[in-house]
């Protein structure tokens, strides 16, 4: 009760805010809010003189309240704009709510470090500029050198920021739990946004799982021309220190500056989207924070990624999922792609497959009609998952951080190189990925490597059958429970070549 109280007092505190900006009307577009609470706050609030000079969009106004409410607010907007089956048109606005703070004191940020590395900050670093280079919400980087003379880049958490968030994350948690009550808040699943959000904070205050998810990235595309990672610094990282190489270069958004260094456009192009592919199709494991401050191209013409906070996963499963629907979408094959949303158990069997093929006809058909460079992977994506909503699909979210990843590495790819196409350069990845893992002759060497391990497990299974058998059937066995249970080993081998066969007789 008391908790809900304070809840409520804080609501209004942040509806001021919102009031101010002229944000209040864009709770309206989001289904999974009560459709009580923003007239109860636009009540409540309206005393509150509203700030002049702001812009029409709804969206960019949420994303001005967001910001100027803190570092849990603007994570909250940044994951909001990637579920735009929550937030509708509102997604765009906050799209551009940008991640910078002032930055905090410099001798905070020294204390930090000598408080986590041990001794004194000369130990660790033969200089250190104590103006922060960066501000961002959870942390900001000092340029500095170690002590071997290599120049690096040092993130340092916010001091404080772990109780801020914890206070603030009691609220998102009632707010989901109030949108919850509502039959779209439960489809888009509120409260497991909310913990999603938990998550990818509690990650991010944690600088050595960056550290961790950078290493990884640079070791998957190590024979990825053209692109690389920073090299992480273990001994100078800790929970709220991260120390990578410090890199140099061009932001990929500034093609002009790009074009008079004398950059090939075209290949740039190519390399963030067949980077990306990579990174999401071939090993899981994707960068999920594209925006152009996160990608500068050194003078070689290399793509560097820098700021690993935001990282996604797919598993194998969803892996198949997204290369066959995305290579059903070529072929027009509406029925395999329909097929692939049930098999998945992502549409209830409960709907009309043929109605939803129908559904995904309407959506690709006027993209696919369109001239090359139109064409659009990630509002394919987009409206697929919009539509998915109307056959009862629960949300996926690891799927969505895909769709918003796929829509701005298309985005920085097209303004490189505007016929640059996501679907031309997707194809040879979804085969090749499709040919690796999905041809019968991958499935049909894993499941004989997988042989030895099932034919040692015959005699337990035997074993526990004649168990039960001892237990339902008191007798005395006529030829010995050993030679019974080698015979019925060796037709369970038997049984599983037979097997292997049958099934390379059927697809070889």
């Amino acid at each position: 009760m008391f908790k809900a109280i304070g809840n409520m007092f804080r609501l209004l505190g942040l509806a001021r805010r919102l009031r101010r900006y002229g944000a209040l009307r864009a709770l309206t577009h989001m289904d999974v809010i009560p459709s009580w609470l923003p007239t109860l706050l636009r009540i409540t609030t309206f005393y509150v003189p509203r700030k002049s000079g702001l812009p029409d969009d709804d969206g960019e106004r949420l994303a001005m309240a967001f910001a100027s409410m803190g570092p849990s607010y603007i994570k909250v907007g940044q994951t909001l704009s990637t579920r735009p089956d929550m937030v509708g048109e509102l997604a765009d606005g906050l799209a551009t709510l940008q991640d910078r703070l002032p930055a905090f004191d410099g001798d905070d940020a020294i204390a930090i470090i000598e408080e986590e590395l041990g001794g004194e900050l000369s130990d660790h670093f033969a200089s250190f500029e104590k103006e922060a280079y960066a501000a961002a919400s959870i942390a900001q980087v000092h340029r500095a050198t170690r002590t071997d003379g290599s120049e690096v880049a040092v993130k340092v958490l916010r001091p404080g920021i772990r109780k801020r968030f914890a206070k603030d994350v009691s609220l998102f948690a009632w707010l989901a739990s109030l949108a919850d009550k509502t039959e779209e808040g439960k489809r888009l699943r509120a409260s497991e946004v909310v913990k999603t959000l938990e998550r990818s904070i509690s990650q991010e205050m944690d600088l050595r799982l960056e550290a961790s998810a950078a290493a990884e990235i640079k070791a998957n595309m190590v024979n990825q021309a053209g692109y690389d990672v920073p090299t992480v610094y273990w001994q100078e990282t800790s929970e709220r220190i991260l120390t990578t190489e410090w890199v140099e270069g061009i932001k990929l958004s500034d093609v002009d500056a790009l074009k008079a260094a004398g950059h090939d456009m075209e290949k740039l192009a190519s390399t963030i989207i067949e980077a990306f592919l990579n990174q999401a199709m071939r090993d899981g494991f994707f960068h999920a924070d594209l925006h152009p401050g996160n990608l500068l191209v050194r003078g070689d013409s290399t793509i560097i990624a820098v700021d690993f906070g935001i990282m996604g996963r797919l598993t194998v499963a969803e892996r198949r999922y997204l290369a066959e629907i995305l290579y059903g979408f070529l072929e027009r094959d509406y029925v395999k792609v329909a097929e692939l949303h049930f098999d998945a158990g992502y549409v209830p069997m409960s709907e009309s497959l043929g109605e939803f093929a129908q559904a995904l006809r309407a959506i690709a058909e006027p993209i696919l009609d369109r001239p090359v460079e139109e064409m659009s992977a990630g509002t394919l994506l987009s409206q697929l998952f919009d539509t998915t909503a109307r056959f009862q699909m629960q949300t996926q979210p690891q799927l969505l951080l895909l769709q918003r990843s796929m829509v701005m590495a298309e985005g920085l790819a097209l303004q490189l190189h505007p016929k640059g196409n996501m679907f031309t350069l997707a194809r040879p990845v979804l085969e090749g990925w499709i040919r690796d893992n999905l041809s019968p002759e991958v499935l049909i060497a894993d499941m004989m490597k997988k042989l030895p391990a099932l034919i040692e497990r015959i005699p337990r299974f035997i074993d526990l059958m004649l168990e039960e058998k001892e237990e339902a059937v008191v007798s005395t066995p006529v030829r010995g429970d050993g030679y019974m249970a080698g015979l019925l080993q060796g037709l369970g081998v038997a049984f599983i070549i037979a097997l292997a066969a049958l099934w390379a007789n059927t697809y070889l």
